[in-house]
């Protein structure tokens, strides 16, 4: 296939992936709508992907099992607190907000990974990422409605903060990349079973709640059966929007690929609205606006290295 027409291919499938990815908040909460908890979906959810990756990850290490042993601490950190963690605080963070401020506030973790790269390497940001990360702060204010007159639940901001953490884990795990570093897909499917086994070693031990309900769920003034709803969480939203994600990456190369990801946002959104009526208001649209713009300023700004090939699991 030829360059141009490989590319092209490859960032529609970018796009395709982060659609996918953007289903996943109003799913969720229609689920956490009728009592489901967040532990409960995402081990539904993580469960699932796990066992569709789980054969594609065999195969990509291709018996090389000792590649996985050495690898081991990676993909503890990758399914513990990158997928499982990142995942559950981001729908406990839905519980309370809008899914287009949590994931707002997911997505702050690209600053945390500069800041992260400042402390750890010494290499300052560039004025165009110092720029970005103002942008994306003002535009939070805005989000959050700070000046104004909109209630906010503290504890969903700490979640999305929380979620944020998560994210940049995943980046900087993710772009630790070596001789000996497992292929991308035996990453993600090995990730994602260390994190349903967490999860479900969280559940046994009561950590934190776990109730699921058999009631329907509602979407787009339509009832539909609960299970439908878990379906698309898990093959839809993680484990069919991850893998085209890794396939239009390593076709188009992780920058352009990751640009394309932050329309998860948009479409996160734009479900939101369509499926749960959750209409941004205009200081909102704005602040989600500015922390758009600041939010590629920062991969502009920083080398394309410093982020993951693939798209995250929000």
């Amino acid at each position: 296939m030829r360059t141009g027409k490989r590319q092209s291919l490859g960032l529609v499938l970018a796009v395709i992936s982060a659609a996918a990815f953007g289903t996943s908040g109003s799913f969720a909460k229609s689920l956490l709508a009728t009592g489901w908890t967040p532990l409960a979906v995402v081990t539904f959810r993580v469960c699932g992907a796990a066992v569709v990756m789980l054969p594609a990850a065999s195969v990509a290490v291709r018996g090389r099992w000792r590649l996985l042993r050495r690898n081991l601490g990676v993909v503890l950190a990758y399914g513990t607190i990158a997928v499982a963690g990142c995942q559950l605080a981001f729908f406990y963070a839905v519980r309370s907000l809008s899914v287009g401020v949590a994931l707002l506030l997911e997505y702050c973790g690209i600053v945390l990974v500069v800041i992260w790269v400042w402390l750890r390497h010494g290499r300052r940001p560039s004025r165009l990422t110092s720029v970005g990360m103002v942008a994306a702060v003002v535009g939070l204010l805005l989000v959050l409605d700070v000046l104004g007159g909109l209630h906010v639940s503290l504890g969903g901001v700490a979640w999305g903060l929380l979620a944020a953490v998560g994210l940049a884990t995943f980046y900087i795990v993710s772009a630790h990349e070596h001789e000996g570093s497992l292929p991308p897909i035996a990453l993600a499917g090995f990730g994602l079973a260390a994190g349903a086994v967490s999860l479900l070693m969280a559940g046994v031990a009561r950590a934190a709640p776990f109730r699921a309900s058999r009631a329907d769920v509602r979407l787009a003034g339509t009832h539909v059966p609960w299970w439908a709803a878990v379906l698309e969480l898990a093959l839809i939203a993680a484990a069919f929007a991850y893998a085209v994600g890794i396939i239009a990456a390593r076709m188009v190369g992780p920058s352009l690929a990751s640009f394309a990801g932050l329309t998860e946002v948009l479409f996160a959104v734009g479900f939101a609205w369509a499926l749960l009526g959750e209409a941004p208001g205009g200081a909102q649209a704005l602040g989600g606006v500015l922390v758009l713009v600041g939010v590629l300023a920062v991969r502009l700004g920083e080398p394309p290295e410093d982020f993951a090939v693939a798209q995250p699991i929000p």
